[in-house]
């Protein structure tokens, strides 16, 4: 799960390993380049809050490092550069826009009142209006806008889309995009809108039960695989080795294959990256 980069990638992770009872996240090699918007997809209870709890130094680890910009995730200093957004506000209820830029100017050095004001505009937001009150939509904005207010260089999103009308996922994917346009920021987004992903992340890191799957350029990996109808007696022609995923029916079935390996002349589509995830972990004991 290495990339080749030759520049210093914005987070790498090496031996990872988080043990709970019953569950186990295990990451042997991972990097996520700097510049980029990885996407981070998988089922709940998969490891993805897991690892992102890692990299924020907000668990311990059994075994493992992880390096922010190439410098230790415990070290102090990374904390001014990472920029957060769960799916829930973690301020008081009864707090208002104004007591969380107050509780953030004294918590970042390089925390901007105007660039946090700025987005707040922006997002048509209420200053004095308290947090209860306001809608998912308009509290995610807020979160957003207090992430991006101290100018981080790694934006960090646990879910954060979730429940949001397409309406506001749009305007906040745009501003996803121009956050990385200068190849120096960079967005890890866990989501289960898988939409979201192929719209803009530029990889994609598929766990499931605490095990890495895949992580790939996002372009590459929506042409190598292929969605191949066949009846049963055309099943049974197919090479079983070349088999990534397989749904049956009463009629055939549906194969997940790597596009050089679809036989010649089977009913083939483009797999996106949800069915590519949902043929994996449903794989009907066909290997990989």
């Amino acid at each position: 799960m290495t990339m080749e980069n030759n520049t210093v990638n914005a987070i790498e992770i090496r031996g990872l390993c988080k043990r709970y009872d019953g569950f186990t996240l295990t990451i042997d090699s991972l990097d996520i380049p700097k510049g980029c918007i990885m996407g981070l997809v998988g089922s709940n209870g998969a490891g993805k809050s897991t690892m992102i709890k890692a990299i924020l130094d907000l668990i311990s680890l059994d075994s493992g490092d992880i390096t922010i910009d190439g410098r230790s995730h415990h070290d102090q200093t990374v904390r001014e550069d990472i920029g957060v957004v769960f799916d829930e506000l973690k301020f008081p209820a009864i707090f208002n826009a104004g007591d969380v830029r107050r509780v953030l100017r004294g918590a970042y050095k390089q925390w901007d009142d105007a660039l946090f004001d700025s987005y707040m505009k922006q997002f048509d937001l209420p200053m004095k209006k308290k947090l209860k009150e306001l809608s998912r939509g308009m509290k995610m904005k807020l979160s957003l806008a207090a992430a991006l207010a101290h100018h981080p260089r790694l934006l960090i999103l646990d879910e954060a889309t979730s429940g949001i009308d397409p309406v506001v996922r749009d305007e906040i994917l745009d501003i996803f995009l121009a956050f990385i346009e200068d190849e120096q920021h960079t967005i890890l987004a866990s989501s289960h809108i898988i939409s979201d992903i192929e719209k803009a992340a530029d990889y994609v890191t598929f766990i499931h039960n605490g095990k890495i799957i895949f992580c790939e350029d996002k372009d590459s990996l929506m042409e190598e695989y292929r969605l191949v109808k066949c009846g049963k007696e055309e099943l049974d022609t197919v090479d079983k080795n070349k088999i990534a995923g397989i749904r049956t029916n009463a009629f055939g079935a549906e194969l997940l294959m790597r596009t050089e390996d679809v036989p010649t002349g089977f009913v083939n589509v483009k797999a996106g990256i949800e069915d590519i995830m949902l043929m994996m972990i449903k794989n009907e004991g066909v290997s990989a």
